[in-house]
């Protein structure tokens, strides 16, 4: 944390994009890039973030400004393709694949709850994926992950750092991929996602602070790069369907 600097949060149009000026100092990041999204949404997003600081600036709390930055710095110099693999990888050990046959009232939570995001993932994709209760897990077919694949590269660099970024919260390409379509809401993908630490939670009770806090954080991170995802991709979006029309 640091002392808040700034008096007043504004954007404004540059050559590469939408900026963010704290009083009269353009955002940076930790790079020294300039600061630049491509979206005036995410810009208005973004600056929000900076807005709502009070007397210190809480940088683990502003999840957008992080994902910003790492979508200009590339700290791990991916170029797309890497991104993409690296996201279909997570399908290898989806949480949703991965079953228990012990005890018989979590086995029957996960079929009830879990089959039919399964089920609908599926279908949307016309992919086949199901489950294992081997702890090797299910055997993924390869035109499942070429599938997949190839619909990820629809996506721009921006929202594939997002769609990263959902997966690793979630640990679940699938309930990632319920979420950015909107087929899922953000409190149920983190509720399915954390099935089993909810199941045990319920059985034998829960730490009085520590699971509340981690369940809202994770919703912030999942809710925070979901949005991340739709506004990078919105301009692009809107553009494509007025070219249709």
């Amino acid at each position: 944390e640091r002392k808040r600097f700034y008096q007043n949060v504004s954007i404004s149009q540059g050559e590469g994009g939408f900026e963010i000026n704290l009083d009269h100092r353009k955002l940076k990041t930790p790079q020294a890039k300039l600061f630049t999204v491509p979206s005036e949404a995410l810009a208005i997003a973004v600056a929000t973030e900076w807005d709502s600081q009070k007397d210190t600036i809480k940088f683990y709390t502003m999840h957008l400004t992080t994902l910003c930055n790492t979508a200009l710095d590339n700290p791990t110099q991916r170029n797309k393709t890497q991104l993409i693999r690296a996201a279909v990888k997570f399908l290898e050990t989806d949480t949703l694949c991965y079953r228990v046959e012990e005890p018989p009232a979590l086995a029957e939570l996960q079929k009830n709850e879990w089959d039919p995001v399964v089920d609908w993932a599926e279908k949307r994709y016309n992919v086949t994926i199901g489950s294992s209760t081997s702890i090797l897990g299910p055997n993924i077919p390869a035109s499942t992950k070429e599938t997949f694949i190839s619909h990820l590269a629809s996506y721009n660099m921006w929202a594939l750092q997002g769609i990263e970024f959902v997966i690793t919260q979630l640990k679940s390409l699938i309930l990632s991929m319920g979420l950015i379509d909107r087929h899922i809401t953000v409190e149920k993908a983190v509720l399915l996602s954390r099935l089993e630490e909810e199941y045990q939670i319920r059985r034998w009770g829960k730490v009085e602070w520590a699971h509340d806090y981690d369940l809202c954080e994770l919703r912030a991170r999942t809710a925070a790069g979901t949005l991340f995802v739709h506004l990078c991709s919105e301009s692009s979006t809107v553009k494509h369907k007025l070219l249709q029309d």
